[in-house]
């Protein structure tokens, strides 16, 4: 070590020795972008920045070594080798191409060895090359110690610096360009180390000046080369974050499964043909979108079904677009589109609507499925039916609600008054919000009966509203208002909350039927729910029965049934509503076994029972028996019904025949309950301050 220390501080001019190590390391912080730069690139472009790092990497190591040579006393004369000078310089070009190549090399089990190996050895091959070059007037005398330290040293910080650098980082980068730097001057002045000079009896001179003269050309040459690079390697950095900025603004800018455009971008464009429309004085027609049995398409296919249907209309739609001819179309929702038509530039607008509504409903084929999705569309014109994009969108939803609920009209234009039902469907919806602030709601009470005895089984909970203007509100149109509106988790808590709390009073203890709606399956964490309700109210779980649709199931499929066995395990009844309509299928059962199946009221609403219904019951009958599992039939209003069922072997029975839906107070006068202590404050109205917490 201490003859190192000598040779550098005796041996050589200490100010060119520091310039030699800058160049070095400037050099070597190049190389290092380069190749970071080089690695994120793939096939010719990737070589070709390999080519670019290692012409850098050469001409730092070969850089490095002559100007440090300059700076070296000799003490003797001194010459250079043209042709072995040039030599070294390929022979550390040629070796670093291959050192990065095997480095990037995923067929390498070892890239930074083996790339860093050949980097290295290149350095100590350039170095030793390099000293063949210098023709100096003496004997030369080599330490063969510090050659062999020169050439292990080399190498081994090589392979650390390609190490680092295939970290990906930013750290990783600089540290690459460090033990670069390190691995150069190391090979260089261990080298350097063993050589020695002893003059053939000459007085020292100084170097010749022509060779002098040469070498610093040579060498100011081959700075500018790296100071060029150094340049070049900002310029394609600053490219880089521009391209990466571009890419970043396209993927805010447009939807990644269609590749449409997204909502922020349609708003984006919309604002301009709008100014655009109004400047020229011309119309624009905003056309909105809506997938039908998208849903469906989700719950039975699965989601990847449900985006490659997403994929390929986008594809069609995409082919529709021309923005410069206005005709742009967005993806604006889950299944929502929205596309912009310039009247008068493009043509006729019910051409291009009727375009899009054919390239809806051309069946899509998909892993031996063939699926139709179709769509709705409304269309509305600015500035005849709107002057604003508030209002202009207000009104194509509008149109396209109007074309949802007609299946025969599937594009629909504003027109106006058309709107008067849904603003009263929006309006109802904001009523709904008031009604669980101002207890406006209620809940029923339905008996279920045994039909071989007709005894009492229990009484179903069921929602009733008591609008101050419109009275009565059906539950078929409020209910999905709730749906919609999310308000079903607030209300549903309540209606379980508060049938529970009327439950525990009762005398007989009747069990308690509550339905379950499935964006409150879905969303809510139910099991938690039920627990906590029923120890608020006291009320024992295996007199609680709830009630859910299959189709509940099939919105996730997995995950539902994961829910009911946690609520099965609460010893709480769980009764599979509506059976027979929509997706009833055997290997539902087979998943999971229910409590109870209810027959759906729609099989005993004509007036006289015919063969087919008679064979649909028998077979459900027949089913509940193979299962264990007790059938209940629902809608039954005529003596005639319950005379055939109780024939048929059906166990239970709910319907107007044997009791309407009534209030608590109604089936007490009845004397069908009565009530433990009073009952509880305030039954038969809402206590909403538990919904509006849940809310």
């Amino acid at each position: 070590m201490s003859s190192l220390f000598a040779c550098i501080l005796l041996e050589h001019d200490l100010r060119i020795v520091l310039v030699a190590a800058f160049l070095c390391g400037v050099g070597a912080w190049v190389t290092a972008r380069l190749f970071r730069r080089a690695m994120q690139t793939n096939g010719s472009q990737r070589i070709g920045w390999y080519v670019l790092t290692a012409l850098a990497t050469g001409v730092a190591i070969w850089c490095t070594h002559f100007i440090a040579m300059m700076g070296f006393r000799s003490g003797a004369v001194v010459t250079f080798d043209p042709f072995l000078t040039l030599l070294s310089l390929f022979i550390c070009i040629v070796g670093s191409v291959l050192g990065f190549i095997a480095a990037g090399s995923k067929a390498i089990r070892w890239p930074s060895v083996v790339g860093g190996g050949l980097l290295g050895f290149s350095i100590a091959a350039m170095h030793y090359v390099g000293m063949m070059a210098f023709h100096v007037q003496g004997q030369v005398h080599w330490d063969l110690l510090y050659v062999v330290e020169s050439g292990i040293l080399g190498p081994v910080l090589a392979m650390a610096a390609l190490y680092m650098a295939l970290k990906g980082t930013a750290r990783g980068t600089n540290a690459m360009a460090a033990l670069f730097a390190a691995a150069i001057l190391s090979v260089h002045f261990l080298g350097m180390t063993a050589f020695h000079v002893v003059s053939g009896g000459e007085s020292v001179v100084s170097v010749h000046s022509e060779a002098l003269r040469t070498m610093t050309m040579a060498v100011i040459g081959m700075s500018l080369i790296i100071l060029v690079m150094g340049m070049v390697s900002y310029l394609i950095d600053d490219s880089t974050r521009a391209e990466t900025v571009e890419r970043l603004r396209r993927m805010a800018l447009n939807d990644a499964l269609t590749g449409l455009p997204n909502r922020a971008h349609f708003n984006d464009r919309l604002d301009f043909e709008i100014a655009l429309a109004a400047q020229r004085g011309g119309r624009l027609a905003l056309i909105g979108i809506d997938l039908d049995r998208f849903k469906d398409i989700n719950d039975l296919r699965g989601h990847s079904v449900g985006d490659e249907v997403l994929r390929v209309l986008g594809q069609r739609m995409k082919a529709m677009q021309q923005v410069e001819q206005g005709r742009f179309i967005a993806r604006t929702g889950g299944d929502e589109f929205t596309a912009l038509y310039r009247i008068g530039i493009s043509g006729d607008v019910t051409g291009f609507v009727s375009r899009i509504e054919q390239a809806l409903s051309d069946p899509i084929a998909f892993e031996n499925l063939e699926i139709t999705p179709g769509g709705s569309l409304g269309v509305a014109i600015f500035p005849d039916d709107a002057v604003d994009r508030e209002n202009l969108v207000n009104c194509a939803d509008l149109a396209m609600y109007r074309a949802k609920s007609n299946p025969l009209q599937r594009i629909c234009f504003y027109e106006a008054g058309m709107d008067e039902r849904i603003r009263e469907r929006r309006a109802l919806a904001a009523d709904l919000r008031d009604a669980i602030s101002h207890n406006q709601l209620t809940l029923h009470y339905q008996v279920q009966t045994i039909v071989s005895t007709g005894r009492i089984r229990g009484y179903e909970a069921l929602l009733r509203w008591n609008h101050p203007r419109l009275g009565q509100i059906p539950p078929s149109e409020f209910i999905p208002l709730a749906e919609e509106s999310g308000l079903i988790l607030s209300i549903g808590e309540w209606v379980l909350y508060t049938a529970c709390r009327e439950a525990v009073t009762w005398e007989p203890p009747y069990t308690i039927a509550v339905n379950l709606s499935a964006v409150q399956f879905i969303n809510a964490d139910l099991p938690e729910i039920v627990r906590k309700v029923l120890a608020e109210t006291g009320l024992a779980p295996e007199r609680l029965e709830l009630e859910l649709t299959e189709s509940t199931i099939f919105a996730d499929r997995e995950r539902s049934l994961d829910l009911l066995r946690q609520i099965r395990a609460l010893k709480v009844s769980i009764a599979l509503d509506d059976f027979g309509t929509g997706y009833s299928s055997l290997d539902t059962l087979r998943s999971f076994t229910f409590d109870r199946i209810k027959i759906d009221r729609s099989f005993f609403s004509a007036s006289e029972a015919t063969t087919q219904t008679t064979a649909i019951i028998r077979a459900v009958l027949a089913l509940g028996k193979s299962f264990g599992i007790p059938v209940m039939a629902e809608g039954i209003e005529t003596y005639d019904q319950l005379s055939m069922l109780n024939v048929e072997g059906c166990e239970e029975a709910q319907g107007f025949l044997l009791g309407h839906p009534v209030t608590v107070d109604d089936i007490i006068r009845k004397g069908q309950i009565a009530r433990l202590n009073g009952g509880p404050d305030g039954a038969g109205a809402v206590d909403m301050r538990r919904a509006e917490s849940g809310a």
